[in-house]
């Protein structure tokens, strides 16, 4: 059965919503109690930098965590996580995600905003066996794991136990017994009370195929176990087993420490490029646990946007807020393409498909927001894919590939494979001027590129000149496109 079209819209609040912007000012226009499961995973306060490849279009940029201390880090989340209370039902659940260097501090000021009795669990991933960070000569041990912890709501929240299979040599040494007539394995356990002999425990004490003691089952019971063929007994006078059935288990019940979902490999299939991404198995095993069809999965910090396709796969309704329109972007094509979801507000409207809300999508907002968010606006929105590096891109932001001729994420790049592509360069600036498309230029001539792309929000007439002057010297096409043009979708005619 395919979830999306089960999945039932919440009548307390719209859901397959993903908001772009402050998640604070947005967790505030929330109900309170309407939602059944937050999970969030926010920038660690980790003062480090990472090279970001960023989204299934491998855009890579700096990415600087902004909290300077822990101080400022837990001043940024407080507010945050009293909203996520305040939305989240009694009968909901609470997952928090961090690593190393603030969970105890975190837990700390949970314990203050959620209760200290409602704090249900401290969770630990195994992400791998082995670190970079501790490596010979440095003084502590690698840091191979990250901490989950789990708050309900104060009431009696939904909870599933899950199990995995049980290992192979457990199996081998525990499940040691096969039937001959039927080849199934099993072991044998005890019959007797539990606790041992004790009458005021209520065990009921009788003899059974010449053994006289407390059991475990009532006589009736026990003889029709005995017709089941459930009960062996070795040698006359040996105290009966039961046939407990390898088939008949549920597995080995999964506790607190989770050492089998390894983290998102470069050759995994799921993987975006996120050096934080989590792996989809370890958010569907966290809604798995905490949640039911048709409930509401709320992620605050959506990055990558996993819990959300989690939540689709299995059936959940969800909610996603992420201060990058880049991140919101990607999150919309994943799940466009991976759970085909159609992004349509007439669709949405019926109860079918996702929207996505409050996309800078204005010349205002798109002035304001950092130059790499606006690069990845221009790029994508001209269904290109923006440079792995954002720095020294020596004239180039982004390709744009034919279609059939895009890379896939098997290719070699080094084999040039076609080489047929179109440069694009952006700018964020109120007029482009001639030394910029000087530079393009350049760039189009060492790339040996027929035709490009240039966008900006305007072009002075010494710029449109020289793209002019380009096109008689060198017969090569560069197309000035303005971030009006892009929003009003005139840039059809230009694209062909």
């Amino acid at each position: 059965m395919n979830p999306s079209a089960v999945a039932k819209r919440s009548s307390l609040l719209d859901t397959r919503v993903i908001y772009c912007g402050d998640n604070l000012e947005q967790l505030k226009k929330l109900p309170d109690a309407s939602i059944d499961l937050i999970y969030i995973d926010p920038p660690f306060n980790s003062n480090r930098n990472y090279e970001v490849f960023w989204g299934e279009t491998k855009e890579m940029r700096s990415f600087e965590d902004r909290h300077e201390s822990t101080a400022a880090y837990i001043d940024f989340m407080r507010p945050r996580c009293a909203e996520l209370a305040r939305v989240l039902k009694k009968t909901g659940s609470f997952y928090y995600h961090c690593d190393w260097h603030a969970s105890h501090y975190v837990k700390v000021m949970l314990d203050q905003i959620f209760g200290e009795n409602n704090f249900v669990n401290e969770i630990i991933w195994k992400r791998q066996s082995a670190h970079s960070d501790a490596k010979q000569g440095s003084k502590h041990l690698g840091r191979v794991h990250d901490t989950l912890l789990l708050y309900s709501g104060g009431g009696n929240y939904y909870f599933k136990h899950l199990y995995r299979p049980y290992d192979p040599e457990y199996i081998e040494n525990f499940y040691n017994h096969i039937e001959p007539e039927t080849g199934r394995r099993y072991q044998l356990g005890d019959l007797g009370a539990p606790g041992g002999a004790s009458p005021s425990k209520g065990n009921p004490h009788y003899e059974f195929l010449g053994v006289s003691r407390y059991w475990r089952y009532s006589r009736e019971r026990m003889e029709e176990l005995h017709q089941q063929g459930r009960i062996v007994q070795s040698k006359p006078g040996a105290v009966p087993r039961y046939k407990r059935y390898l088939d008949e288990g549920l597995g080995v019940p999964i506790g607190c420490l989770w050492d089998d979902i390894r983290p998102v490999q470069s050759h995994d299939p799921e993987r975006l490029g996120y050096p934080t991404q989590k792996p989809l198995k370890l958010l569907e095993r966290i809604l798995e646990i905490s949640s039911q069809p048709n409930e509401v999965v709320l992620d605050a910090f959506c990055g990558c946007g996993t819990a959300l396709v989690a939540a689709q796969n299995l059936g959940r309704q969800w909610i996603g807020i992420d201060i990058s329109p880049t991140s919101c972007r990607v999150m919309a094509k994943r799940l466009r393409d991976v759970c085909k979801l159609r992004e349509d507000e007439n669709y949405w409207r019926h109860g079918k498909g996702f929207v996505v809300r409050d996309l800078p999508w204005t010349e205002h907002r798109l002035r304001a927001i950092p130059p790499f968010e606006f690069e990845n606006w221009a790029v994508i929105a001209l269904g290109g894919i923006p440079n792995k590096v954002q720095v020294g891109d020596m004239g180039i932001d982004g390709r744009i590939y034919p279609v059939g001729s895009a890379p896939k994420e098997s290719d070699n790049a080094e084999l040039g494979f076609m080489d047929e592509w179109y440069p694009i360069q952006v700018k964020q600036m109120d007029k482009v001027g001639r030394p910029d498309v000087d530079k393009f230029e350049a760039a189009m001539l060492r790339a040996n590129r027929k035709k490009g792309f240039f966008v900006g929000f305007d072009f002075s007439h010494d710029a449109l000149a020289e793209i002019d002057g380009f096109f008689r010297r060198e017969h090569r096409v560069i197309s000035p496109l303005t971030v009006r043009e892009i929003l009003d979708e005139e840039i059809a005619r230009k694209l062909v």
